[in-house]
């Protein structure tokens, strides 16, 4: 397994003259169901956040506690959502760029320079670098990947309230053999990305509004 992010990355963008690096995830792009999150993050140089790493290599307890540590000791950070349908209107690369512009756009105090994981991020008007693999090289990144899992988490657990029998709060959308069964028996709610496999063969079923609150999330608001 990869060693822990470092600020290896970091360091080549401040030499470079930058001074404001943020790094750059999303989480979500493979579920059947819920909105693509993204978030931005820039971190004080002189900060010793320790353990962060890829979200997905952190256990839930240690990941949320990590969320908390960097939206209080982050210099600047953001978060955004896009919904369901506008991934069916577009596809689903396309809104995870999306998400990831308005991400980048929304930092209280604008980034000079983005580590972006993996993706190219053509014309959002601030130099970036794709990182392959970012969320376990770079530290900025890693702490994106965090804001960006936890949000989404929460945001589907809350789902599962107004959308119950289908699990969101147990598999946040992916596509479970229980996720898939709940779709065979109920049909698909206004949080289903129906342009996905294994749920557009469903749409004669649509036991919720078209127009459900949930399906059109509000990203939470960004701290200075």
């Amino acid at each position: 397994m990869p060693g822990k992010p470092t600020w290896r990355l970091e360091r080549e963008a401040w030499r470079s003259g930058y001074r404001r690096v943020a790094g750059l995830d999303e989480a979500g792009r493979g579920c059947l169901a819920g909105p693509v999150v993204a978030a931005a993050a820039v971190l004080d140089p002189s900060w010793k956040l320790v353990g962060v790493d890829d979200s997905k290599r952190l256990g839930r307890r240690k990941r949320e506690r990590l969320y908390e540590q960097i939206l209080r000791g982050a210099w600047s950070w953001s978060v955004a959502l896009v919904c369901p349908q506008e991934i069916d209107r577009t596809d689903i690369l396309s809104a995870t760029l999306h998400a990831m512009g308005e991400a980048t756009r929304l930092l209280p105090r604008p980034a000079d320079f983005l580590l972006v994981d993996a993706l190219e991020l053509r014309g959002c008007g601030v130099p970036y670098r794709p990182v392959i693999g970012g969320d376990r090289l770079s530290v900025s990144i890693a702490a994106a990947s965090i804001i960006a899992k936890v949000t989404r988490d929460t945001y589907m657990e809350e789902a599962d309230s107004r959308f119950p029998g289908y699990g969101f709060a147990l598999h946040k959308g992916y596509g479970t053999r229980a996720h898939l069964a709940a779709l065979r028996a109920m049909g698909i709610t206004p949080l289903h990305r129906r342009s996905f496999s294994g749920v557009g063969t469903h749409q004669h079923r649509l036991p919720f509004r078209e127009t459900d609150e949930a399906a059109r999330p509000e990203p939470p608001r960004a701290l200075e």
